[in-house]
């Protein structure tokens, strides 16, 4: 494998080995889920195989299968690689224009923000900033959300996961207003979604006429004040990237209190059920979740690192410790020719029985992007 190495001092050697191993893997399953289902872009397996015709709830995931093609590109230098993430990074033209989402970060930042960072094309980085700024028009002044494809008095963590491609379109544009949105949002998240011990709730609620904030809830948790692991790894890899954005104090400390948590409540290995308060939780992995949570926890790593440098180390350690977890045969897929995705013991909608105990498209990338940080690729958001 040709491009990037692993040079940065802090990758242990043997996690450095396994994140190479493992990227082979997960190029061998996307080459083949590119060549098997030609123009699919899949949710989640079936029994471990890609399916076409999964339920969904929302429209969310076609940034992910190109965000892992850019990724092999870059390192591999390979033009095939290349090209199909090109043509898959064009097949989501259009989205930049959709209303009906809360998710045009996932889509457009894996995808067309990689590939302006690449070339320097003008026209791919209008792409980019019209999804920050479509992105923009679900803000509700008076209450200062984003709202969630759900409905009109509904927030979720998730959004801090995709309000940094509205920081990003005002920084790129000099548009003041995107910038007290993506402000307003995250500030009001902190406020709101965030508990004094770093967990986070799911969604908030609000009324969106008087602006009142009313509640919190929960979709996909065990219940409103319980906390859903991978909203915590929504919760500090957004907020650390709205740090990394903005310099906001606020921001950093927030992602920090939610790492805290995350680590706290999970432990050796890494990997967190659904839900950490859900008693005797009928499975006891959510795989995707321990992925964001370590690609999230390697920048915030690189953003302590100066100003706290234990507790950068600590960040690492923890991470590479599920990047050990995650190569395991438990988890990775490498054992298992008729498994067609890489990372195992993902689930998407535990409550709606999408996508449980399967691989999910967000979980593969995320896997990715964290090997790929271990082999030397870029940490914060901010440089991707």
């Amino acid at each position: 494998m040709t491009g990037h190495t692993a040079d940065r001092g802090n990758v242990p050697a043997h996690i450095a080995a396994l994140a190479s191993d493992a990227l082979e893997v997960a190029q061998a399953k996307v080459g083949d889920l590119i060549r098997n289902h030609p123009g699919l872009f899949p949710l989640y397996t079936r029994r471990g195989r890609w399916d076409h015709a999964m339920p969904a709830w929302t429209n969310w995931c076609e940034g992910f299968l190109g965000g892992q093609l850019w990724i092999f590109a870059e390192r591999t230098g390979d033009e095939s690689w290349r090209e199909a993430a090109e043509r898959y990074s064009l097949e989501l033209r259009g989205r930049e224009l959709d209303r009906s989402v809360h998710d045009l970060g996932f889509t457009f930042w894996p995808t067309w923000k990689r590939w302006h960072r690449l070339t320097g094309d003008p026209a791919l980085e209008a792409v980019v900033v019209q999804a920050g700024r479509t992105m923009g028009l679900r803000f509700n002044d008076n209450a200062g959300f984003l709202r969630s494809f759900l409905a009109e008095n509904s927030t979720f963590i998730d959004i801090m996961m995709n309000v940094g491609i509205v920081q990003h379109a005002a920084d790129a544009s000099g548009d003041d207003r995107l910038a007290s949105i993506a402000e307003a949002h995250s500030l009001n998240t902190r406020r709101h979604l965030v508990r004094g011990d770093g967990s986070v709730a799911h969604e908030g609620i609000f009324d969106p006429e008087s602006g009142e904030f009313l509640r919190q809830s929960t979709q996909q948790g065990w219940r409103s004040d319980s906390t859903w692991a991978r909203g915590q790894a929504w919760a500090l890899y957004g907020f650390g990237t709205m740090h990394s954005l903005t310099g906001v104090p606020a921001y950093l400390d927030t992602a920090r209190a939610c790492a805290d948590f995350f680590i706290a409540r999970t432990g050796a290995g890494g990997v967190p059920p659904n839900d950490w308060e859900e008693p005797s939780p009928a499975l006891p992995y959510e795989s995707s979740a321990a992925a964001v949570a370590a690609s999230g926890l390697l920048q915030l790593s690189e953003l302590t690192e100066s100003e706290d440098p234990e507790a950068a180390r600590a960040y690492r350690t923890y991470a590479f410790d599920i990047v050990q977890t995650l190569c395991t045969p438990e988890f990775l897929a490498s054992q298992d020719p008729d498994w067609e995705g890489a990372l195992k013991h993902g689930s998407y909608h535990e409550r709606h029985g999408y996508g449980v105990d399967e691989s999910v498209m967000w979980g593969e990338y995320f896997f990715v992007e964290t090997l790929d940080k271990c082999l030397g690729g870029r940490w914060l958001s901010k440089d991707t």
